[in-house]
């Protein structure tokens, strides 16, 4: 069998794995950092031809040997942006992204003119929080009047790279699920919800057909040309990052929980049927193989800790030696890291706040531990929500850069009481991308009866020397600690409400 390739399109960089199935192994991988347009109103754009070049620029660093053998390429992206084509299939202005919270008005307007919060979550699963798509809609069309009177075509990110790599349109039910527009009870799009957007213009024509998880479409053959493909590669439905890492993290049976500490943080598990809050505490998502995928996002996580690397003048590479004589709880020293606003807890305008600093605590190692266990706490907010459901976990898989920190590892643990494994394969977005392109060939080539929970078994391999067992003292410890950040998180929310 040939290689399967992985894209995951990120925030700060895109990255390419080149896995071979019957070695059970990635075989080459490459990585291009990405650039981000940052405005002092919350906005967070990237250009559509930034993720192209990036690509490109992964592709050219694979040896063409292996290049050559290359079957299928799966695509992941980062949640929710909003890439607007024109008629010819052109971009028209910058990818507002998923951790962009200019458009917290137009999330509000959106559920006022559909009914308020809690018949949004009646019409579609969810309500319309600050950086789902839907909200983009209403702000290009106030601040970019002319691309949004061009509007022919609506794409996500990953969608976006599919339609470079096969000159075909098309939206798959895990990624869409994460506009806003999509009921997740149906897999169909809501007409309600898409009025709501916008009364006097029929949405429904700009989106992409909805397609199967384990579509194939073939790549353009000029394009295979240049990127040194063979012309037979296929192009899998592909989906959105926390989708394609469930796969990557073999979370595609229920009772997996995986936690992915990257730009944001994430918690995320499979579900058969819909799991829909009527309260809106998780994110109730199609995941991108037929099921669901309740999950909760934050949207401070290495934020945190990059930023507090950056004031005190250190790596973050080195924060883990930095921290060998903190302890949990960081001396009293509490973070609220909220420094792009966040989602979960729901303050899209929301700012960082410290608290209980004294003359001796104030150490760049307690306040690089305190940006850890703030990001988690964050997190762990989302996962009560979770357990309040009757939702039961036996152990956590981490993923993303956060997990190739024995401390970020440990912390986990012992914060959430739970052993922590960590997969042989750390990138598991761009790893899970490969993945649903092998499944999606075996099946059409095999028939229906190759089913992804066998294959995710048979090629996610955890690796043992990650693991991390949860230490009784520490875990109480985080409780006290978890307690204060929940009293402290309910006496500022009246600061950043509005």
């Amino acid at each position: 069998m040939g290689l399967f390739a992985g894209l995951d399109v990120g925030t700060q960089s895109v990255k390419l794995v080149v896995y071979d199935p019957d070695l059970r192994q990635i075989v080459a991988n490459a990585g291009q950092p990405l650039d981000l347009a940052a405005g002092d109103d919350g906005s967070r754009e990237q250009r559509a031809d930034w993720w192209v070049d990036a690509v490109r620029a992964c592709f050219a660093r694979i040896d063409p040997a292996l290049r050559a053998r290359v079957a299928a390429i799966g695509v992941s992206g980062q949640q929710h942006g909003f890439v607007p084509l024109d008629r010819g299939g052109n971009v028209l202005a910058p990818a507002k992204l998923w951790n962009d919270t200019s458009t917290t008005a137009e999330c509000d307007e959106i559920m006022d003119a559909a009914g308020g919060a809690a018949r949004c979550i009646e019409l579609a699963g969810n309500p319309i929080l600050a950086g789902y798509t839907a909200s983009k809609l209403p702000w290009t069309r106030k601040h970019r009047s002319q691309a949004y009177a061009r509007l022919a075509t609506i794409l996500l990110p990953h969608d976006y790279i599919n339609y470079w790599l096969t000159g075909e349109l098309w939206m798959e039910h895990g990624d869409a699920s994460g506009t806003g527009w999509l009921d997740v009870r149906t897999r169909e799009w809501s007409a309600e919800m898409l009025a709501a957007t916008d009364p006097d213009r029929d949405l429904r024509a700009c989106l992409p057909p909805l397609v199967g998880a384990d579509s194939l479409v073939k790549i353009r053959p000029a394009l295979a040309d240049e990127l040194g493909l063979p012309h037979a590669v296929q192009v899998s439905a592909g989906g959105g990052d926390n989708m394609m890492a469930a796969i990557g993290t073999g979370n595609v049976v229920p009772g997996v929980l995986s936690m992915s500490l990257g730009t944001s943080g994430t918690l995320f598990t499979y579900a058969a049927d819909p799991v829909v809050d009527a309260q809106g505490r998780w994110a109730a998502f199609c995941d991108s193989t037929g099921g669901w995928l309740p999950l909760i996002c934050t949207m401070n996580c290495t934020v945190a800790t990059e930023a507090v690397a950056r004031l005190c003048g250190f790596s973050s590479r080195d924060g883990d030696a930095l921290l060998a004589g903190t302890v949990p709880g960081a001396d009293g020293l509490l973070m609220l890291p909220f420094l792009n606003g966040e989602r979960t807890p729901d303050l899209p305008h929301g700012r960082g706040n410290l608290f209980g600093m004294t003359a001796t605590n104030l150490t760049p190692a307690n306040l690089y531990r305190s940006a850890m266990e703030g990001a988690l706490y964050s997190l762990m907010n989302g996962y009560d929500g979770l357990v309040d459901a009757g939702l039961r976990f036996e152990a956590i898989r981490l993923t993303g850069g956060g997990s190739q920190s024995a401390v970020w590892r440990q912390m986990v643990a012992d914060m959430f009481g739970l052993p922590v494994d960590v997969p042989e394969q750390s990138e598991g977005a761009a790893f899970g991308a490969a993945l649903q392109a092998l499944w999606a060939v075996r099946r059409a080539e095999g028939g229906s009866d190759n089913e992804l929970s066998a294959l995710a078994a048979s090629h996610v391999r955890l690796d043992p020397r990650l693991a991390a067992q949860p230490h009784a003292g520490a875990t109480a410890a985080y409780a006290a600690q978890y307690r204060h950040f929940l009293s402290h998180l309910d006496a500022i929310r009246l600061l950043y409400a509005d």
